[in-house]
């Protein structure tokens, strides 16, 4: 079984650093089971943020590409991107920005690795889950 990934239904329930990479689960809050794991490998950057202020930043890059309740996202010329050390980025060429949108959170993603996705079990966290 598949996740349903919508934005507006789905949240970021998790985000741990293992030893080789960033990993954040994904959910559908009216789904028990599972959830859409995504991991970065390698150096990154990453910012999570409630998804309202990324209308308030000032970005210059046209919001070409944008899909009604799409939940992952290649971004170029953004200012999360374009605010981080050039010193890393050189470093890290070429450095790819990956945005993950949910209808309550925004993960924000520096990497010069593509994610990977896998669907996973989803265990409890506490008791009121």
């Amino acid at each position: 079984m598949t996740p349903e990934i919508d934005c507006v239904q789905s949240d970021l329930r998790e985000l741990r650093w293992t030893d080789d990479a960033v990993v954040a689960d994904f959910i559908n809050p009216r789904r028990r089971t599972p959830c859409l794991a995504c991991s970065v490998h390698h150096q990154v950057i990453i910012r999570i943020l409630d998804e309202m202020p990324l209308s308030t930043e000032h970005e210059n890059t046209p919001r070409e590409g944008n899909i009604p309740h799409h939940f992952a996202y290649r971004v170029e010329g953004a200012t999360f991107e374009t605010t981080q050390s050039e010193t890393w980025k050189f470093a890290q060429h070429p450095a790819t920005h990956y945005r993950f949108v949910t209808g309550w959170t925004c993960l924000d993603v520096l990497s010069s690795k593509e994610p990977t996705f896998r669907v996973v079990k989803r265990m409890p966290i506490s008791n009121f889950d």
